[in-house]
């Protein structure tokens, strides 16, 4: 008897046990073709094996904008008067609904490609959809956020939220019938955050959360994504940049296509060409578009704050004044650059001091480690090549969300959101 209640108690732990592993996708039945996490990244997924979407002209939508820093309207110049206010896109359906907002990537605005697609989807799925700029994006900076510092993970949740609230109440009657939450890369950790401080704050309740690719040490993810600017490329040199060659290569590819055609497939048929891009000059485009990212960030903050790092405090700007030196310099500073000369003296002037490693866990999803354990409707997506993973950041989110992490095989950094087998997964989790 003792032998069989032992066996039976051995038996439902590894039941109990198994049901807590993450669910790991098999390459071979994925399906998803760009096995190189540089390529996945840049040209996402081949067009037939997206899903079917909604036109634009199909789609109850509009922008709208908030004014939720008054005093930025005297303190920006001229030339910020498009960012005075913070706008956001609305779709919505025309009966009673969920609604779900969607968090944008790193320095991206709400009307980023990736935010377009998932509200396409959404909304194609029966949800009403608002999507919102990054905490990152200058106009975020601009117009929402209290210090126009991001960084801090947990302030820049704090003004997200008063930002999700302002949305709420200027469309009082939208019938909604639950909220939701997901983001994609640096959005993903945003709405970790924002789940989080809805657990005190209750104005949404939020009923399921999904990360999509989110960054799990945050300072490992920049560090990764800087590095990849450094990438050495056979080409250039002191007499041919790096955007000479691309625009070179692009040249090339219209010539042989005979037309011009700026589209969302243009990246992937351009990869499958003979002008196609090598792995060491893909790693610098992506590691040039973040470096852009954090250029943005840094011009944006200093100048708000009036720090003078990048733009001088008294210098005139007009509408009709270059940007251009200010970007150069702005260039110069990486995202370590802008942690160390931006958001560490004004987080130590706000919280008595601290490490870096401090502000590192802080930031990161090891600060809310023990609510994401236990938080059942949160679930994470990610994908084992995804460039912006350090060593060990995969096994904290296995031991963290057990089977509520999907990992898939392939897909880069946010490559294969638009297969159709994850658009799939993602509907699925929001309507289990």
């Amino acid at each position: 008897m003792l032998r069989s209640l032992r066996f039976a108690a051995l038996f439902s732990g590894l039941i109990l046990s198994a049901s807590a592993l993450a669910v790991d996708i098999d390459a071979a039945s994925y399906g998803y073709p760009l096995t190189n996490p540089f390529e996945a990244t840049i040209a996402t997924t081949p067009p037939d094996l997206r899903p079917e979407l909604p036109l634009d002209d199909d789609i109850n939508q509009s922008d709208k904008s908030l004014t939720l820093r008054p005093e930025r309207e005297f303190q920006l110049p001229d030339n910020f008067w498009a960012v005075k206010k913070l706008t956001y896109r609305i779709a919505t359906q025309d009966k009673p609904a969920p609604l779900i907002f969607l968090i944008a990537g790193t320095g991206a605005r709400f009307d980023s490609t990736l935010n377009e697609y998932l509200k396409k989807l959404y909304y194609k799925a029966g949800y009403h959809v608002v999507q919102l700029s990054s905490p990152t994006s200058f106009d975020f900076i601009s117009a929402a956020s209290r210090f126009a510092t991001p960084g801090v993970t947990k302030e820049d949740a704090e003004d997200m939220y008063r930002v999700m609230q302002a949305v709420r109440a200027q469309n009082p009657k939208l019938p909604v019938t639950e909220y939701y939450l997901t983001g994609y890369s640096l959005g993903a950790l945003d709405a970790a955050f924002v789940a989080h401080l809805d657990e005190t704050r209750r104005s949404f309740n939020f009923k399921k959360v999904l990360l999509l690719n989110p960054p799990v040490n945050l300072y490992t993810s920049v560090t990764n994504l800087d590095k990849l600017v450094q990438t050495e490329v056979k080409g250039i040199n002191s007499s041919t940049t790096f955007y000479e060659l691309v625009l070179t290569k692009l040249t090339r590819y219209f010539q042989q296509k005979g037309y011009i055609d700026l589209n969302d497939a243009l990246l992937y048929d351009f990869q499958q060409s003979k002008q196609h891009l090598t792995n060491e000059q893909m790693a610098m485009l992506i590691g040039t578009s973040f470096r852009f990212s954090a250029a943005d960030i840094a011009y944006t903050s200093d100048l708000v704050n009036r720090r003078g790092l990048i733009t001088p405090p008294k210098f005139p700007i007009t509408e009709g004044t270059s940007l251009t030196p200010f970007l150069k310099r702005a260039l110069q500073c990486d995202f370590d650059c802008y942690i160390t000369e931006q958001v560490i003296p004004m987080w130590r002037a706000r919280t008595d001091g601290g490490s870096l490693l401090q502000l590192i866990d802080q930031v990161s999803l090891y600060a809310l480690k023990d609510y994401l354990h236990e938080s059942k409707k949160i679930a994470v997506m990610h994908n084992a090549d995804d460039v912006i993973l350090g060593p060990g950041d995969l096994g904290f989110l296995r031991k963290t969300f057990g089977d509520r992490l999907t990992v898939y095989p392939l897909g880069g950094h946010c490559g294969n959101l638009n297969y159709r087998v994850n658009s799939d997964a993602m509907l699925e989790f929001f309507r289990g």
